[in-house]
C-alpha cells in the first residue's frame, strides 16, 4: 500500500474515534508504525491531512451522486438519490459525524472553504436532477426546490448523528422522494433567484485539461498495473492528443468510475466532455 493512502485510512480511524482536534501526529504516526519524517514526506501537517480525508470523502460521494443523476431511470431518479445519499452517509458514518461537528466548531479557512466548494458542487447536481425530472415546469421554483431538497439532506442527516438506532434507508428513500414530488408539483411563490443564488456565493471554477493531467499523473503513479491503470494511462494520451471517439472515452472512463482512488478523476472527465 502507498504510504499516503497508509496514513489516511489509518488517520481515517482514529479522527473517527476522537476527533481532528484530540489527535496528534505522534498518535498517527505511532498507529501507522512509521516515523514523523515519514508524515511529512507525505503531509506538511496534520491540516494537510484533514483536508486530503475530507476531499476523499466529498470526491467518492459526488462523484457517485453526479453519475446516477446522469444516468438512473428518472422514474427511480428520487429515490436512487436520496439512498446514495444516506447510504454514504451510514457507510462512513463516524466520519461524518467528525465532520459535521468540525464544520460547526472550525476556523479553518481553508476547511470552511474546501466545505463551501463541495456544496456549490452537490448543488450543480441537484439542479441536474431537477431539470431531467420536471423540465421547465419548475423553471420558476427550481432554486427553491433545490433548496429544499438541501433542507431534506441536512436535516434527516441529523438522525444519523443524535440517534444509534437502527434506520430504513428505503423507506426513507421512498418518503422523501415522495416530498420533494410534492413541493415541485404544488409550490407556487419563487423566492431564490438565479441572481439570488450567484450573490450567495458563485462557483466560478472551471477544470481544465492540464488540471486533470495533472490528477490523471499523480493517480496513475499511486496504481498497480491493472485496467483501472491501463484505462487512466489511455485517457491522459486522449487528453495530450485527442484520438479516440466520445464512445470509446466514456468507455474508458466508464472502466475507472467504480474504482475508489478514480472516482473523482471520473467526475471531472465526465464533466470536462459533458456527458
Amino acid at each position: 500500500m502507498v504510504k499516503r493512502q497508509l496514513i489516511m485510512e489509518k488517520a481515517l480511524e482514529l479522527f473517527a474515534k476522537q476527533g481532528f482536534e484530540a489527535t496528534s501526529v505522534q498518535q498517527i504516526t505511532d498507529y501507522c508504525g512509521i516515523s514523523k519524517g515519514a508524515f511529512y514526506l507525505s503531509f506538511k501537517s496534520k491540516d494537510e491531512l484533514i483536508i486530503a480525508l475530507i476531499d476523499q470523502f466529498m470526491m467518492q460521494i459526488i462523484s457517485d451522486i453526479d453519475y446516477l443523476v446522469i444516468n438512473s431511470n428518472v422514474e427511480k431518479l428520487l429515490y436512487d438519490f436520496y439512498y446514495a445519499i444516506y447510504y454514504n452517509f451510514q457507510k462512513h458514518s463516524d466520519f461524518a459525524k467528525v465532520i459535521m461537528k468540525e464544520q460547526s466548531q472550525t476556523l479553518n479557512k481553508e476547511l470552511i472553504l474546501k466545505m463551501k466548494y463541495y456544496d456549490k458542487l452537490i448543488e450543480k447536481s441537484i439542479l441536474r436532477m431537477i431539470e431531467r425530472l420536471y423540465g421547465d415546469e419548475v423553471e420558476e421554483i427550481q432554486y427553491d426546490l433545490m433548496f429544499s431538497i438541501k433542507g431534506f439532506m441536512n436535516t434527516y442527516s441529523q438522525l444519523f448523528v443524535f440517534y444509534n438506532v437502527p434506520l430504513d434507508l428505503q423507506l426513507l428513500s421512498v418518503s422523501l422522494a415522495e416530498k420533494t414530488n410534492l413541493l415541485a408539483q404544488h409550490m407556487t411563490i419563487p423566492f431564490v433567484s438565479r441572481e439570488l443564488l450567484h450573490l450567495l456565493e458563485p462557483l466560478n471554477e472551471e477544470i481544465t485539461g492540464e488540471q486533470i493531467l495533472d490528477n490523471l499523473e499523480q493517480i496513475i503513479g499511486e496504481m498497480d498495473e491493472s485496467i483501472e491503470k491501463e484505462s487512466l494511462m489511455l485517457l491522459k494520451q486522449h487528453l495530450q492528443e485527442p484520438v479516440y471517439s466520445i464512445a470509446i472515452v466514456k468507455g474508458l472512463v466508464e472502466n475507472i468510475r467504480s474504482h475508489p482512488h478514480c472516482k473523482w478523476i471520473s467526475y471531472l472527465l465526465r464533466g470536462y466532455y459533458g456527458f
